[in-house]
Formats: C-alpha cells, sequence, structure tokens
C-alpha cells in the first residue's frame, strides 16, 4: 500500500519523521550538531502563493508553534526560517536553530557537509519534549 501523502525522496532519507500537524509533517534533519526541524504541508502545491489562504494562515501557525518550540527547548542565538526549495521541490519550510558556537557559524547551513547522526537517546528526549509542548492528540511518529 503506498503511503497517501510521500515525503520527497531526499527529505524521507536525511530526516527523522516527528509529528503530523494539522497541516504539515514534522520533520528532523538527521545531524545532531545543528537542531533543524522541517515543516511539510501535505499539499500538492510547490509555493506558498498557491497554497489557499486557509492553509497559508494554518501553516503561518505550525511555523509559530514549532518556533516556540525550537526557542524553549534549543535555546538558539538566532531562528532561520526559510522556504527554499531548489533542490527538493516539494513545498517544505527549514527551522534552523543557530548558535554562535555551532560549527559553520555565522555560515550557511545548507549543503554543509560535518555531520553527526542523531543517537535514539536523544530522539528519545526530542519526542518527550515534543509531547510535553504539542497539543494533546497529536499523533507522533
Amino acid at each position: 500500500m503506498s503511503d497517501p501523502f510521500p515525503l520527497d525522496e531526499r527529505l524521507a532519507n536525511d530526516c527523522h519523521k516527528l509529528a503530523s500537524l494539522p497541516l504539515c509533517e514534522l520533520l528532523l534533519m538527521n545531524n545532531a550538531l545543528i537542531p533543524w526541524l522541517i515543516l511539510v504541508p501535505r499539499r500538492e502545491a510547490t509555493e506558498l502563493h498557491q497554497l489557499p489562504l486557509p492553509d497559508q494562515q494554518t501553516l503561518l501557525e505550525e511555523i509559530n508553534l514549532i518556533s516556540r518550540f525550537i526557542e524553549k527547548n534549543f535555546m538558539p542565538d538566532k531562528l532561520n526560517v526559510a522556504a527554499i526549495g531548489n533542490i527538493v521541490r516539494q513545498m517544505h519550510i527549514h527551522l534552523v536553530a543557530r548558535k554562535e558556537s555551532d560549527f559553520c557559524w555565522p555560515g550557511v547551513v545548507w549543503g554543509a557537509t560535518q555531520r553527526e547522526a542523531y543517537g535514539q537517546p536523544v530522539l528519545d528526549g526530542i519526542m518527550l519534549q515534543l509531547r510535553a509542548f504539542l497539543p494533546a492528540g497529536t499523533p507522533l511518529h
């Protein structure tokens, strides 16, 4: 049986699925060096302006929700939020917690080759933080 909402293969291979929000799938880039979450709307549109206005509003609410989660749990010096999509055309929004002490500060994280996969204990900790933060009943993966 096929997935009713298939993720782009690159997102599926590079990320951990964390939760299903009302509009978006919430992913975590598998690089423990930089807290990097990704929201993927379950829609066919590839550009933000192509979403119907109610979906745009829901997306902004989910960006704000996950931004608050990142600020509370990762305490970044700067939170980068971006929708680029030059390589992965499926619409997705990056939320990257940057610290002046991270390995590529102040440069960009896009294409950085230094990586460290998340260990299961750290992933379990992030899931516990999400469970405590997200509204009750939010499906976690």
